[in-house]
């Protein structure tokens, strides 16, 4: 599952579901990966997580202006799929019994809401069909796993009751939907209790939400034989409701919930889809090998299931709209261009791809019925279910870039994401001002007003806590602008900097065989030296012509220890202790470097203009810094120093801060870049505070 989001970074254009599914099938045939799955155990441990955190991150503002899409989607046209869809299955697979088709049609009809506002929101639909779209995919998990299992429950037994039916359906809903809440407030009473009762560590308490939806899955269903999927539902949005009054004096809490939310939901949606490649070739197997349908017959099955689907979700949509559009008019409130179009619809319509939950669901098929005979057709059913979950994504995945200005690829709920729970619709316009600048250019911009405050606030007594902390500062700025560089412009920058690494490595030379002439350092300190400057220089003959790569990678770490290693052998040939030696040649070094820039910079046959601003300043505070290393540092002075760098760091990003608002209110920036800038500046503030409190 990781090693398919690391492709997914490559190649973004596929989404990362099928990438998913690709090596779950290359697992099962390679290595002959197979699981065994028990349907309730399957049901509890995905279904029941998944549907809690879609009804904890419903957002509160859509739950009440959308309940007429809400519960006309979720509802009445997970039935109509579910009815029609299932009579028309019948007669295209006669083999299939009624029960089965309603079941897999039940199970085909909820949407993967990630890919239906990825797609919806890129094909800007018209706001009437943006309010379907998202009603439908936010709730229709429930009503269609419930339609599901009673069909299955109804092949299992054999018996199948249009009033039977009806009673249960309303019994397992109703009770299913008030189990949800009653239990949910008992674990917020009792949360509330445990916090007043001073058991607020963070730890427990996000464990607690974690075993909520399992906890409301298992009572429901065990005790009270109601629907445990509508019951999470229902926990869920209470929960979103009503239990974060904590957070607001534990904001650690939210924090750490949400992220192991986010680290949970990820790893269960990948799991579900690399199930699914490891079931297809067993799928695949007992299909050809049933004598009464081949395998081209079943891939035109599945995509005949597909297009029955696309139609009946074309139709319901036009239909709606149409209906909308009338009672509009009526109080007149909509505009001519908002009426409703067979585009419009069929865009809505092929935003309906199917993901996790639907396949969790028709994993769970169980293998027998009561009297203990195979279940009947289960293996063209999952067959089936495959084949539509697959064409589905593959047809948002080619017509999204057909139908959008934006050509960010496709998002499911496999893929990771960090959007926030919840928008505020009336604060957000729709604006297309081209003045925005990038993140990366709004990153460097409050960067730089960071270092400017550290100079300002530079010291004799802080002097190598503030070059440390410039220095890391200039390595993001450095890389961030030479991102946003074209490549010529970053192969210009690059070579001209080599050119003065070039030009102050031969001034530390210089240094190094004067410290040694004057005999102010031994034989032994000289050559660990030379060697040193050796190396730097084959290094920077080695990235001649070559891409210079920025970061922290495998290969450059094992240079770095080849290096120590190489330093410390040196060393230890020595019986004498040559370590202010050492501090004496880089000390002199450093300064060398500078003195030789300097007059580099000096010549009348330089352009000084030529080079770039930050690529100077790179190499000044590089060696600044090297200088104020090589003083000697007491132990008072080590914790001075760490005081000292604390207080920088603060200060630093307190000017971040300031920038952020600077482009939000000149704006360069909308609200939401502002506060996914103030996120990161938060975050970095949380570990100084954590790297303090561990110190």
């Amino acid at each position: 599952m990781v090693f398919s989001n690391v492709i997914d970074h490559f190649v973004p254009a596929v989404p990362v579901s099928l990438i998913q599914v690709v090596l779950g099938l290359g697992a099962a045939l390679i290595m002959r990966v197979s699981i065994p799955l028990e349907t309730d155990w399957f049901l509890l441990l995905f279904i029941a997580p998944l549907l809690f955190n879609d009804g904890r991150r419903f957002p509160k503002r859509e739950l009440w202006k959308l309940r007429g899409p809400i519960l006309a989607n979720a509802i009445v046209l997970v039935f109509l799929t579910t009815i029609l869809g299932g009579l028309l299955f019948h007669l295209i697979i006669p083999s299939m019994p009624f029960s089965v088709s309603f079941a897999l049609a039940a199970i085909l009809s909820p949407t993967d809401p990630v890919a239906v506002q990825s797609i919806s929101k890129r094909a800007k639909l018209p706001e009437g069909i943006l309010h379907i779209v998202s009603g439908e995919s936010l709730i229709n998990d429930a009503s269609g796993l419930i339609a599901f299992k009673y069909a299955i429950a109804a092949t299992v037994t054999g018996v199948f009751s249009i009033k039977t039916a009806a009673i249960d359906f309303v019994y397992i809903s109703i009770m299913g939907f008030i189990s949800g809440l009653v239990i949910m407030a008992i674990i917020l009473m009792i949360e509330n209790w445990l916090y007043r009762q001073g058991i607020n560590d963070v730890i427990f308490s996000t464990v607690l939400q974690v075993t909520t939806p399992f906890v409301v899955y298992l009572l429901t269903e065990e005790f009270l034989h109601a629907s445990g999927v509508i019951a999470v539902v229902a926990a869920g949005i209470i929960f979103h409701f009503y239990g974060t009054a904590p957070d607001r004096s534990q904001p650690e809490l939210k924090l750490v919930s949400e992220k192991t939310w986010d680290i949970i939901i990820y790893t269960l949606n990948g799991i579900v889809f690399l199930i699914l490649g490891i079931e297809l070739p067993l799928a695949t197997t007992n299909v050809i090998q049933n004598n009464k349908i081949n395998t081209f017959a079943a891939l035109g099955i599945s995509f005949l299931a597909w297009l029955i689907l696309l139609a009946i979700r074309v139709i319901w949509i036009y239909a709606y709209q149409a209906v909308s559009s009338i009672r509009s008019r009526k109080i007149k409130s909509l505009q001519t261009k908002q009426m409703p179009t067979f585009k419009a619809a069929l865009l809505a319509g092929l935003s309906g791809v199917r993901g996790a939950v639907t396949m969790a669901g028709v994993l769970s098929i169980p293998m027998t019925i009561n009297d203990g005979s195979p279940f009947p057709s289960r293996s063209l059913a999952l067959f089936v279910a495959a084949g539509v979950i697959i064409m589905s994504l593959v047809v948002a995945t080619v017509t999204l870039p057909l139908i959008s200005e934006d050509k960010a690829p496709l998002l499911t709920r496999a893929n990771s994401t960090d959007e926030p729970d919840e928008i505020d619709a009336d604060a957000v316009e729709d604006d297309t001002d081209t003045n925005y600048i990038s993140e990366d250019e709004a990153r460097v911009y409050i960067m730089k007003l960071a270092v400017q405050r550290i100079e300002e606030e530079r010291r004799p007594s802080n002097q190598k806590e503030a070059f440390d902390l410039i220095l890391d500062y200039q390595f993001l700025i450095r890389r961030l602008e030479l991102k946003l560089q074209d490549k010529k412009e970053m192969d210009s920058i690059i070579s001209d900097e080599l050119a003065l690494r070039r030009v102050a490595l031969r001034g530390e030379r210089a240094a190094v065989q004067k410290l040694y002439d004057d005999q102010k350092i031994s034989k032994q300190a000289y050559l660990i030296a030379s060697a040193k400057l050796q190396r730097l220089e084959n290094r920077m003959i080695r990235s001649i012509g070559h891409k210079v790569k920025l970061g922290h990678g495998t290969a450059r770490n094992f240079v770095k220890l080849r290096n120590r290693i190489s330093l410390w052998l040196i060393r230890h040939k020595t019986d004498q202790d040559i370590s202010d030696e050492l501090a004496l040649i880089q000390r002199e070094q450093a300064k060398a470097a500078i003195s030789a820039l300097s007059d580099y910079f000096a010549r009348d046959d330089i352009d000084n203009q030529r080079f770039d601003s930050q690529s100077v300043y790179h190499l000044i505070v590089h060696y600044r810094n090297q200088i104020e290393l090589a003083k000697d540092h007491s132990k008072k002075q080590i914790k001075d120093q760490a005081m000292n760098y604390q207080s920088l760091r603060i200060k630093a990003l307190a000017a971040e801060r300031e920038g952020v608002q600077v482009l939000l209110e000149q704006g360069n920036i909308d609200w939401s870049m502002a506060a996914h800038l103030r996120q990161y500046i938060n975050y970095s503030e949380t570990v100084l505070i954590m790297d303090y409190q561990n110190q």
